[in-house]
């Protein structure tokens, strides 16, 4: 489960809402009226977008491992990117705001992903003279 992208939950979850529901994503699930008089909707697109914020952070946590396990989970998240991308692109009911919002997340997710990993492998890289010798104190 560690290695599975969680932000394909929310690429999955969008898909088949736009496909077996594409006017529950537009329709407003919550409306409300703000003190300035503006109406506030709240649809199914910006609650899946929502939950892939919530699923990016969570990335984030899981980039922060270093083991042969986070190498599969940064793979798998490529190609969650690359079908967010193809989708976006290919399939006319994936071509809305809400989905471009989740390619870009799953975006931030591969170059968080690696960018963390490297930033924690560099930390675990010792420098300094030979084995067994104790760094110079200056």
């Amino acid at each position: 489960m560690r290695m599975i992208p969680l932000l394909a939950f929310a690429i999955a979850l969008y898909a088949v809402a736009s496909f077996l529901a594409a006017p529950l994503l537009s329709g407003a699930l919550v409306e409300a009226t703000l003190p300035s008089g503006a109406v506030w909707g709240f649809n199914l697109g910006d609650l899946i977008v929502a939950v892939g914020l919530v699923l990016l952070f969570l990335e984030i946590l899981k980039a922060t491992r270093t083991s042969a396990s986070a190498a599969l989970d940064h793979a798998l998240s490529m190609l969650v990117c690359v079908a967010a991308l193809l989708g976006f692109l290919l399939v006319p009911a994936l071509g809305t705001s809400d989905f471009l919002l989740l390619f870009l997340m799953t975006v931030i997710d591969v170059i968080a992903g690696f960018t963390v990993s490297l930033m924690g492998a560099r930390r675990d890289i010792g420098y300094g003279g030979w084995p067994g010798r104790r760094p110079r104190v200056r």
